[in-house]
């Protein structure tokens, strides 16, 4: 299963917003979308997810959400993605279709290698900085925070970086091992950061190319 190296997370903002800006992210070039909505019920999550995956569709670009497994099985989403708070991945993985993908967030070695055996799809390690979304008892890790735990882990598992990324750290980031990022405010304030930052991560191979932005 291919992971796109890019992810866009949504905001818990107004259904209306939510909307815009996943069709914004779509048209821009996003491969894959999370709808994170922290504070909603299941109901309206799933009220939710039915009109965003007709825009993802309709741009064949991924989607997965956030914590609702329930949700992501109901609307045939791409997969889920669990937090720590969340649902178990192996029984999330029970209720969901051989071919839906789960991610998880990580925050240190140990939470990484439990979810690598839990056989999770990918990784997502946050936060890579402080950002106000983050839980505020999580280590900020930063690069080197980064380059320590996948420089152990040795693992065929994508791991991602989130949390406060810019395209300024994507060089920096991809160096450390880590073979994909997740955005939201970066992406947010400008949807055309999409078309840099796919083009700095699909650079990683060849890091002679001279980028002209």
């Amino acid at each position: 299963m291919m992971i796109p190296k890019l992810h866009y997370i949504s905001q818990d903002t107004t259904p209306k917003a939510c909307l815009e800006h996943i069709q914004k992210a779509c048209t821009s070039g996003i491969e894959l979308v999370q709808l994170r909505v922290k504070n909603g019920s299941e109901k309206k999550v799933l009220k939710l997810a039915k009109n965003i995956i007709e825009i993802t569709s309709h741009y064949q670009t991924r989607l997965i959400i956030n914590g609702h497994y329930k949700v992501a099985k109901a609307i045939k989403a791409d997969g889920v993605h669990l937090e720590k708070t969340d649902v178990c991945p192996t029984i999330a993985r029970k209720h969901l279709e051989p071919w839906q993908m789960i991610g998880a967030t990580a925050n240190t070695l140990q939470d990484c290698e439990m979810l690598i055996a839990k056989e999770v799809d990918y990784v997502m390690l946050s936060p890579f900085r402080t950002t106000t979304t983050q839980d505020q008892f999580d280590t900020v890790l930063g690069l080197n925070g980064f380059t320590s735990i996948v420089d152990v882990l040795q693992t065929e598992t994508p791991i991602l970086g989130f949390g406060g990324i810019t395209t300024t750290d994507v060089r920096a980031i991809l160096n450390t091992g880590v073979s994909g990022i997740a955005a939201t405010t970066a992406i947010e304030q400008n949807f055309d950061t999409i078309k840099i930052f796919n083009q700095l991560l699909n650079a990683s191979s060849t890091q002679e190319q001279r980028h002209t932005f």
